[in-house]
């Protein structure tokens, strides 16, 4: 009798201890997923983050290349397009970042995410080719600036040699003139020299 009360302990020992072991076994994997989801989820912020950051980055140069470009009104129009532009990404963004949030609970997540990391993509294309549309826009601006001003320059350069010229002329003119005059000026001086040397010469010997 003994025995068997000792046998039937021990089989509901085991039972407890295999019951125990399947409770920390479903925990474990309780766990397990839990985390598999925690990672998930920091890997969709983490892309999240960067793309932010792109976007901040692209945001700073079109303020930067507003700033250059105040005075030409084309690229002002450019401008204001590139910011609604970036306006509809942000907004975008937010729009992701709350519907993220809603599907945090579902699992669905990774599927939306590779959408909307397609579509900022693309948009961050659009973004570029814009951005480098104005530069070149820019560049061209700057060459025909450029070229205007050394066809200014060349202007400059013909008119101040005319002048030089002219000036020339009439130094050569006044010149020729001075000298005209001081050769009369010494004869008659002379000449009124000679005729006080005479006058003295005539005393002296009378």
């Amino acid at each position: 009798m003994m025995m068997m009360m000792i046998m039937t302990m021990m089989v509901m020992i085991m039972m407890m201890m295999m019951v125990m072991m399947m409770m920390i076994m479903m925990m474990m994997m309780m766990i397990m997923t839990m985390m598999v989801m925690i990672m998930m989820m920091m890997m969709v912020m983490m892309v999240m983050m960067v793309l932010m950051m792109i976007m901040m980055i692209m945001t700073m140069m079109m303020v930067m290349m507003v700033m250059m470009v105040v005075m030409m009104m084309v690229m002002m129009v450019l401008m204001m397009i590139m910011m609604i532009m970036t306006m509809m990404v942000m907004i975008m963004m937010m729009i992701m970042m709350i519907m993220t949030m809603m599907m945090m609970m579902v699992m669905m997540v990774m599927m939306m995410m590779v959408m909307m990391v397609m579509m900022m993509m693309v948009m961050i294309m659009m973004m570029m080719i814009m951005t480098m549309m104005v530069m070149i826009m820019m560049v061209m601006m700057m060459i025909m600036m450029m070229m205007v001003m050394i066809m200014m320059m060349m202007m400059m350069m013909v008119m101040m040699m005319i002048m030089m010229m002219i000036m020339m002329v009439m130094m050569m003119m006044a010149m020729m003139m001075i000298q005209f005059n001081s050769i009369q000026f010494i004869s008659i001086a002379q000449f009124h020299k000679l005729k006080i040397c005479l006058r003295v010469l005539y005393n002296l010997y009378t």
